[in-house]
């Protein structure tokens, strides 16, 4: 057994005695479905992040930076990941304050409908049952490849492994699990990245290398690879593509269930609003290595086929046997963290928020819900036996789902007051299925839809306007304006110095954040790009005018603006004595 099948056996074996060992506090529904809602900030941070960085970011995204796309995906500032602020502050600091159980129960609660509940109970089985199975099978094609397993043998593995820890301990096992899979692969991206960079002579002569690329020409320019044979025709169709797309993953970290659900476990709003900040930090920068990774591998091997086990193919040839190992190790855990948080989710959906209870004292029971549990999990294992992997579009597919579906509605349900039950049901469905049908029409190439009519977009408009135009033909009833109201009532208990003088901490370190990322950017990513590509001014000043001049000091001017803005929003709210803006809005 050589050491990278080591490794990740080990690995596995530690997630399953930790998710484990946490079941045996699991005592009733609230510790199964939000781990008691006591969660520290570490864990929330831990779960936030490990849920998002699944395989498809190491191998599916990887590869499209290997392919091509390396300058734009490091040079843009991270637009996505800013919803874990945005999210935080006009979404899940209200959710948490709910103390529902589901994302869509809080729905059902807010608006006083269960229809509501089961619309959004329906799109998570769906949507996140789909995202199961890309992660089940991203963790299998890397078993595959690193093992003398079978694909089928490695499938079954994998589903054994997130199975066997969060059928039994819910929330408080995945919780657990996710922030210690957390901090393997940042760990380990960390050091394989400092490694790899130091053996190509640096990040500058790395930069200097790739520019200079001919057989992928333009792959550290702002814009990558484009042109014919490749999926956008001019600079300007990507630049509309990476926009749309930044925002909606940006919508997807504030309100999708898999993101959102998370701040229901937080021990109060004040770790809902530092875990926000700190996992914004922690994804941008593992995001912004993991795609330089894809890149620079290049200077090594031009040729790798698939492009998907680029990351697998420098781990075994490009760094010591041990780094190479802790990074594979940390790549399965990046996708059982993911595949254990879809399966909780799709669980807790299927069992709390599609069948109406016969009677309002009814509660679930935690073993109906482990069977309910299971039973979707075979469905996806035999799911994953049967459909061929696509995991880089597939991926973007289903996770932009509830940007469109959710995006509109979960905003205006905290703040509009003219929004109804029944315009939040029909904006779900018609979000929802007009991101769908578009999406799976360009799939098979029956359609081509221009890059400005991507179907996100359409889905997302269409919410909007069906939302407000069903919400006029209707009246909001007392019950939802009063629980919006108490919602916009922060609890006394939340308004203590202390902890408000903490949490302004973050806001602080996301403006430096901002700063560094544009400073590293312009030294060591600007400067050696313009130099290799005789770009320098005649001075030998960098030339201001281009985009990726541009792009790198963008960080500072999107992450400052939003730190000013989260720092003021914290102080108004959660200080003794200062003026609850939140209950003075909802009052005007």
């Amino acid at each position: 057994m050589d050491i990278f099948t080591l490794t990740i056996i080990v690995s596995i074996v530690i997630y399953i005695f930790i998710g484990n060992y946490a079941g045996r506090s699991v005592k009733q529904i609230d510790d199964y479905f939000v781990a008691g809602r006591q969660a520290p900030t570490l864990l929330i941070v831990g779960t936030l992040v490990a849920s998002v960085m699944s395989s498809t970011v190491f191998l599916a995204e990887s590869a499209f930076t290997y392919d091509g796309q390396m300058g734009p995906f490091v040079l843009f500032p991270q637009m996505g990941t800013v919803g874990y602020i945005y999210g935080a502050l006009f979404f899940g600091r209200y959710l948490r304050r709910s103390r529902t159980t589901t994302v869509a129960a809080f729905f059902g609660e807010r608006f006083n409908s269960h229809r509501v509940q089961q619309a959004a109970g329906l799109s998570i089985i769906v949507a996140l049952g789909g995202y199961l199975l890309v992660v089940t099978q991203g963790a299998a094609i890397l078993l595959s490849d690193l093992t003398a397993l079978t694909y089928t043998q490695s499938l079954l593995i994998a589903w054994l492994s997130y199975t066997a820890f969060t059928l039994y301990s819910g929330s408080k096992g995945v919780l657990l699990t996710d922030t210690l899979m957390f901090l393997l692969f940042m760990v380990a991206t960390l050091l394989f990245t400092f490694y790899l960079v130091s053996d190509l002579g640096g990040i500058s002569a790395a930069i200097q290398g790739l520019s200079q690329l001919e057989h992928k020409a333009d792959i550290a320019s702002w814009h990558g690879v484009i042109g014919a044979g490749t999926e956008f025709p001019t600079a300007m169709d990507y630049l509309i593509w990476a926009i749309i797309i930044d925002i909606s993953w940006g919508i997807v970290f504030a309100v999708s269930p898999w993101q959102s659900s998370r701040h229901l476990m937080a021990k109060n709003e004040h770790v809902v609003l530092r875990a926000s900040i700190y996992a914004c930090i922690a994804a941008g920068v593992l995001q912004v290595l993991i795609y330089g990774i894809g890149g620079f591998i290049n200077l090594a091997n031009p040729d790798i086929t698939p492009s998907e086990s680029a990351i697998i193919w420098a781990a075994k040839n490009m760094v010591p046997e041990f780094l190479g190992a802790l990074l594979l190790a940390g790549i399965m855990a990046a996708a059982l963290s993911s595949a254990s948080t879809f399966l909780s989710l799709v669980g807790f959906s299927a069992s709390n928020d599609i069948v109406r209870p016969s009677s309002p004292k009814k509660t679930l029971n935690l073993r109906a819900t482990r069977w309910i549990m299971l039973a979707i999990g075979l469905l996806v294992l035999g799911a994953s036996l049967f459909l061929p992997p696509s995991i880089f579009w597939l991926t973007y597919f289903v996770g932009t789902v509830f940007a469109s579906s959710w995006g509109p509605v979960a905003f205006m349900c905290i703040w509009s007051k003219t929004i109804t039950a029944s315009g939040a049901f029909w904006g779900m469905i018609s979000g929802f299925f007009l991101n769908v049908i578009p999406t799976a029409l360009q799939y098979l190439e029956l359609i081509d839809l221009p890059s400005y009519m991507d179907p996100i977009l359409i889905g997302a408009a269409c919410s909007l306007v069906v939302t407000v135009l069903v919400s006029r033909c209707g009246h909001v009833s007392r019950q939802e304006k009063v629980y919006r109201m108490r919602l916009h009532r922060t609890p006394a208990g939340e308004r203590d110095l202390k902890q408000t003088k903490i949490s302004v901490i973050a806001p602080a370190i996301l403006a430096l954040y901002g700063c560094v990322m544009a400073y590293l950017m312009v030294t060591f990513y600007v400067t050696p790009y313009q130099t290799a590509s005789g770009q320098l001014l005649p001075n030998g000043q960098v030339d201001w005018a281009t985009g990726e001049a541009f792009l790198s000091v963008s960080w500072a001017l999107l992450y400052i603006p939003l730190a000013l803005l989260t720092y003021i929003l914290i102080w108004r709210s959660y200080s003794p004595g200062a003026k609850n803006i939140e209950q003075a809005q909802t009052k005007a």
